[in-house]
C-alpha cells in the first residue's frame, strides 16, 4: 500500500510537473496548494531530492524543480525511493527478500506466490508510467469505487 509519504511525494512531483521547469518553486507554494504538511513535505522532498529527482535553490529566489524532464521520471522508482519495496510483504520482495518465520516452503506458499503476482502487476504499471504521463492525468477522470 501506497504510504502518506509516498502518495504526497507523487503529488509534489506532479505539481513540480506542471509549473515551469526554470523557476524553483517554493516547499510553502507547493505544501498549500496539494494540502500537505510543510514540515512533512520538506522532508519528502529531502528525500527526493537525495534520490535524484528533484534539485533545489537556497536563499532568495530559492526552491525546488525537477532534476530532469518529467518524462524521464518513472514512477516505479520514486515510490521505492520513498516507500520501498513494491511487494506486500517481505517474501515476495526482490530487493529486501525476507522469508516469514512462519514458513516451511517458499515455493509452495500461495500467499506468497499470488503476492508476487501482485507485486509484478504493480511494477508493470509503476515502471512504465513517466511522472509526464501521471501528470497529464486530470482531476475530472471518473471515479471508480470497484
Amino acid at each position: 500500500m501506497l504510504t502518506n509519504k509516498g502518495k504526497y511525494g507523487l503529488k509534489a512531483l506532479v505539481h513540480l510537473a506542471r509549473v515551469d521547469a526554470d523557476k524553483p518553486t517554493l516547499i510553502a507554494d507547493i505544501a498549500k496548494a496539494e494540502n500537505i504538511s510543510k514540515k512533512f513535505l520538506d522532508a519528502i522532498l529531502r528525500d527526493l531530492k537525495n534520490a535524484g529527482f528533484v534539485r533545489s535553490w537556497k536563499g532568495p529566489g530559492g526552491g525546488y524543480a525537477l532534476a530532469k524532464p518529467a518524462g524521464d521520471i518513472m514512477i516505479g522508482p520514486v515510490v521505492r525511493a520513498l516507500d520501498g519495496p513494491l511487494a506486500p510483504i517481505a517474501c515476495a520482495s526482490r530487493t529486501a527478500f525476507q522469508p516469514c518465520d512462519d514458513c516451511t516452503d517458499l515455493n509452495g506458499c500461495a500467499v506468497r506466490l499470488t503476492m508476487i503476482e501482485v507485486r509484478d502487476a504493480m511494477a508493470a504499471v509503476l515502471d512504465k508510467l513517466s511522472l509526464a504521463e501521471m501528470s497529464a492525468k486530470t482531476e475530472n477522470a471518473p471515479i471508480s469505487l470497484d
